[in-house]
């Protein structure tokens, strides 16, 4: 009886209706935006060229020898020495491959839409967690960019912006901001409400008690939420290369095409090494906040 019924219903019911057509709206909207707001776009598509290619450019002016001492050095001042050998070491094996100019690339790529998306989601995060109506309305939003398959944010974005390093920067911003926005409004919603009303009795203002007590004591949160920017920033800069974003990306998706394994691991194995310093380097500085310190001495 049960798949008499849902024989009936799929072929005089369901069946009949007509598609929805999901995909062609948005594609008849990407296109009319395209048309519309063609000046908006070239004015980002410049700012953010600008960005990448300068900070590139200045990630290769000094010698490879003396950016991995660099890179050694901010390890070391981040973590202690132990880190500040590892990250040595891996730099240093990252050199002598052939990629490492493709590397220096990845890494401005992810500088770049990594402090754009962290710019985006930790004033969003505040905004979330001060109003509860603001939160309802961005939860759905940042599930949408966390689920949506990270290959479907190229193609609208190709569309507008042409094949080159723009799109898989945006696409990077959209994918990477979701984590940001969702562990400030955590590392907020978790502040000791006694903490806040002290202030609150003291006659501080609420932007005084954000300030001064809130974000202060939401900093570690906040930290590692800037930490999942950055790695989700870097795997999706590596997808990128598919649209031409240059890097170690597209020597990835070259070696796959080719069937190369020497390239194909070496710029894998850069985009590891890469990953760890950028990972240990994030989590040292979010350990060297002052409500880490108290929470470590406490324990």
């Amino acid at each position: 009886m049960i798949e008499y019924l849902r024989n009936w219903f799929w072929t005089y019911v369901w069946k009949p209706l007509p598609d929805m057509p999901f995909g062609d709206w948005m594609e008849s909207f990407i296109r009319w935006a395209r048309d519309a707001w063609a000046a908006g776009f070239d004015a980002v598509d410049a700012g953010l060229e600008f960005l990448y290619v300068h900070l590139a450019e200045g990630l290769l002016w000094l010698p490879s020898g003396v950016m991995v001492l660099l890179f050694a050095a901010a390890a070391w001042a981040a973590k202690g020495w132990k880190l500040g050998v590892g990250i040595g070491l891996g730099m240093f094996v990252v050199a002598w491959t052939p990629y490492w100019e493709q590397t220096m690339q990845t890494l401005s790529m992810v500088l770049v839409s990594a402090a754009i998306a962290i710019l985006l989601a930790v004033p969003l995060g505040v905004a979330a967690a001060e109003s509860r109506a603001f939160s309802a309305i961005a939860r759905p939003v940042l599930d949408f960019m966390q689920t949506l398959p990270a290959f479907v944010y190229l193609i609208p974005v190709v569309m507008l912006f042409s094949v080159g390093v723009v799109p898989g920067i945006i696409a990077t911003i959209i994918f990477a901001m979701p984590p940001g926005v969702r562990l400030t409004e955590l590392g907020l919603r978790q502040v000791d409400s006694e903490v806040v009303e002290a202030g609150q009795a003291f006659g501080a203002s609420p932007a005084r008690i954000l300030a001064r007590i809130k974000l202060p004591l939401a900093l570690p949160t906040i930290m590692a939420g800037l930490n999942q920017v950055i790695m989700l920033a870097l795997s999706m800069v590596v997808i990128a290369g598919l649209v031409g974003g240059g890097g170690l990306g597209s020597v990835i998706s070259g070696s796959l095409g080719r069937l190369d394994i020497a390239a194909g691991f070496n710029a894998g194995l850069a985009v590891v090494l890469l990953a760890i310093l950028l990972d240990r380097v994030t989590q040292g500085l979010s350990e060297r906040t002052p409500v880490a310190r108290a929470a470590k001495l406490a324990r």
